[in-house]
């Protein structure tokens, strides 16, 4: 047996008072600004506390010092060996327990009597701190008091379920589990409660009072290295991302502008000297900054932008210039509250342009004032996203040291000269984009948030609402048994889950890139990117619908959920650039392939081929409507990869026929875009089914690997049934395989209706972030 832990530490009544409350705070391992203020104010205002003893207090008061493993310890031993002396009838307090353990401590100092801390006085305030706490977690209470509250039998979670939702939802959480349950406890925070309404600047101000609170607690930080505060993690970062998503979506992109695109910036495209002098205060909200890109007359054409910084060898200064109303920089998070901004601009050096590079430019001084030569316009009022003070930015003549140049990737000497390690303008100019893709990672996990809680939302609103009968002596039907009901919302729960694990994977290859894997998960991001948030945008629209007239009404927030999100299919890459950039990046691949491996590379294409023609389009396979068949797997991805491995032949014949007819390649692409998206969403459907099938393979839990195959095979079935028409064409599907097809859709949408309430349930979203009314008693 081991041996308890020799320590000891010596504390006044007062202090020893106040640790179970202490405790309970700690208890999750996160203060919450609430708790912060909570124990701040009271150490200021109790009188039973000596000066000391409340510098001890605000000590255990700071979120990013909780108390040593062997402190808490130390609180565990105390709490169990005070509970066990206080009876079990009336139910024990922390205020009781408190006063028990100041009575022992005033024993063994001996420094005043101890029935001054049993006196009606001491007690009425200790009561009242404790009711000012809140209500303490009913696990916490059985640990304290495990002989006062007899834990009662566990009950099923779900009745028709076939899985706890817990373990689903901790095989969803994954690696940031701990991460996780943070951010779901800092969101059921009252700091974090969101009002009903409210109008755009006292939204602005409530989410900048957020983003710094969010600072406070370490987490603007983490993925900045750990000199600076950070924890060196984008995956973390990411996620913490993803969780704001699920409370508010102008407080997750307040958050992003300020730490993943203007820290981001600084951190990928600047050096060591930037680091130094800015990440930290970055970090901790003490530097606003954004992100000045885009422009009016230039969006998506980053390589086209207007603004100039012209060096000056004689002041060793840049002056940042916009050449006109068009070129002004537009839609800039964080606009109005910046002191500082990243600002993209052709760099121009001894009359030479060597293309876009990336300066830090003063915007405001420490009062908040506008700099000399800066203008700053409010975007004003927006479909959504009200809470982030979007505004446009004219520079006339102004001046930036050349220290501010974020230099990784090109350099300007103080006497003029341009230097980068990177030789040609165009890799140069792409590698530099590349090291800024960690926003078309984040965003879609944002995006998939929203939909979860759409999909929250009207999956227990069909459960709740009924709507005719059969007879009139029978009660009226629940929505969700209605087979059209469970067709709409069925299939895209399936998805949700798919893209979750899609978007995990894409999250893990982002942070664990290589510089010969780096194009690959460019190409990754830009169509899960794309088709996240396409999938974002029709769910909410399907959820609003299968609400009634509920969905259309403020207070159950689908309307907030579509208006926010519905920018996310423009912002950070317009889905339709996109898809076409994902199709060029495998037909980069697929070319790459033949050139370097040449007849090598031509034997495998015509091998498989020929190996398809007679493993998939044989007369046997196409008719194949055996369940066993139709349900495995291997079909599923054997169809997906197919469509893809078909779009992309046939889109490199057009181009090359195009060219062959005298075309230019630009020429010849345009003529071929509508074929190059539909080979991007056939890229993007395929890496998620590959995804949510290993993701299945992966889980532990049986029950919960059981549900996820049902939902993986409802994604995978549903997606070819939504593509018959081309599997049809091509030959892949007979007509009465494709019905086959489209009966287990409706049996599986039926199946899935079982487990619907648990799956939304492991999501795991706090009631207060989901805020919808017409669910918030079921």
């Amino acid at each position: 047996m081991s041996q308890p832990p020799s320590f000891h530490y010596s504390y006044s009544p007062g202090v020893q008072s106040l640790i179970p409350l202490l405790y309970v705070a700690w208890a999750d391992r996160v203060l919450t600004p609430t708790e912060i203020n909570f124990l701040k104010k009271k150490a200021s205002l109790a009188d039973f506390l000596t000066e000391e003893d409340k510098k001890v207090l605000l000590q255990w008061a700071n979120p990013k010092r909780p108390p040593s493993p062997l402190l808490f310890k130390y609180w565990e031993i105390e709490l169990r060996q005070a509970a066990a002396r206080i009876p079990a009838e009336p139910p024990p307090s922390l205020a009781s327990l408190g006063i028990a353990m100041a009575e022992q401590a005033a024993k063994e100092n001996q420094t005043e009597p101890v029935k001054n801390w049993g006196s009606p006085e001491f007690q009425a305030q200790l009561k009242e701190l404790e009711e000012n706490l809140g209500s303490i977690n009913i696990e916490t209470y059985r640990w304290i008091f495990p002989d006062a509250a007899k834990k009662p039998q566990r009950q099923a979670e779900q009745r028709k379920a076939g899985f706890l939702p817990s373990e689903m939802t901790a095989y969803l959480d994954g690696q940031h589990a701990g991460l996780r349950k943070k951010m779901r406890i800092l969101m059921r925070d009252p700091a974090f409660q969101n009002p009903a309404a409210w109008n755009k600047e006292s939204y602005r101000q409530q989410v900048l009072q957020w983003v710094a609170l969010l600072a406070e607690q370490g987490l603007g930080a983490v993925a900045f290295p750990s000199q600076y505060g950070g924890q060196n993690d984008m995956s973390a970062y990411a996620t913490v991302f993803e969780m704001l998503g699920y409370h508010d979506l102008s407080l997750a992109i307040k958050f992003g502008v300020q730490f993943g695109l203007f820290g981001g910036s600084v951190q990928q495209l600047g050096t060591q000297r930037h680091h130094e002098r800015y990440l930290a205060a970055i970090g901790k909200g003490e530097l606003l900054g954004c992100f000045a890109m885009t422009e009016t007359g230039h969006g998506s054409n980053v390589r086209g932008l207007e603004t100039t910084a012209v060096y000056l060898p004689e002041s060793r200064e840049f002056i940042i210039h916009t050449p006109s109303r068009e070129a002004g920089k537009e839609y800039i998070g964080n606009a109005l509250h910046a002191r500082m901004a990243t600002v993209f601009a052709q760099l121009i050096v001894r009359g030479e342009n060597h293309g876009v590079h990336a300066i830090l430019v003063p915007l405001r001084d420490e009062e908040g004032s506008l700099r000399p030569g800066i203008e700053v316009e409010d975007c004003g009022y927006k479909m959504g996203l009200n809470g982030v003070d979007n505004g446009r930015i004219w520079f006339d003549e102004v001046r930036a040291p050349l220290e501010n140049l974020l230099n990784r990737f090109g350099d300007v000497s103080p006497d003029g000269i341009y230097s980068s390690p990177i030789d040609s303008p165009s890799r140069r100019f792409f590698t530099m984009l590349g090291t800024l893709v960690g926003g078309r990672v984040c965003v879609p996990r944002a995006g998939l948030s929203a939909a979860k809680v759409g999909l929250t939302i009207a999956v227990q609103y069909a459960l709740k609402r009924r709507q005719f009968s059969p007879s009139f002596h029978e009660p009226e039907v629940l929505l969700l048994d209605y087979p059209s009901h469970q067709r709409r919302l069925m299939p895209l729960l399936a998805k949700a889950y798919a893209l979750h694990f899609a978007l995990l994977y894409l999250s893990q290859r982002y942070t664990q890139h290589s510089d010969d894997d780096i194009r690959e998960v460019e190409t990754m991001a830009a169509a899960l990117k794309a088709y996240s948030t396409w999938y974002t945008t029709a769910s909410l629209q399907e959820c609003r619908e299968a609400c009634g007239g509920k969905g259309y009404l403020s207070e159950n927030r689908l309307d907030s959920l579509k208006a926010d999100t519905d920018v996310f299919t423009t912002f950070e890459g317009d889905n339709t650039v996109l898809m076409q950039l994902v199709a060029k990046g495998v037909l980069s691949e697929f070319r790459k392939e033949f050139y370097e491996e040449g007849n090598v590379a031509v034997l495998r294409y015509l091998t498989g081929r020929v190996s398809t023609a007679i493993s998939e389009l044989n007369p046997i396979t196409i008719r194949n409507t055996s369940r066993p068949h139709l349900l495995d797997s291997d079909f599923h991805l054997n169809a997906f990869r197919f469509r893809e491995r078909r779009l992309l032949q046939s889109l490199a014949q057009r181009i090359r026929g195009s060219i062959k007819e005298g075309a230019s390649a630009n020429e010849a692409a345009m003529k071929c875009q509508t074929h190059m998206i539909a080979l991007a969403e056939a890229y993007a459907e395929r890496l998620t089914l590959e995804q949510f099938t290993q993701a299945v393979s992966n889980a532990g839990d049986e029950s919960v690997q059981f549900a996820l195959q049902r939902l993986c095979q409802l994604y995978a079935l549903h997606t070819i049934e939504q593509h018959k028409g081309w599997y049809l064409e091509n030959d892949y599907l007979a007509g009465v395989k494709s019905k086959a097809i489209r009966r287990l859709v409706e049996e599986y949408c039926t199946l899935v209706r079982q487990d619907a309430s648990a799956l939304v349930e492991a999501f795991a979203i706090p009631p207060e972030s989901i805020r919808a009314e017409v669910i918030s008693h079921t």
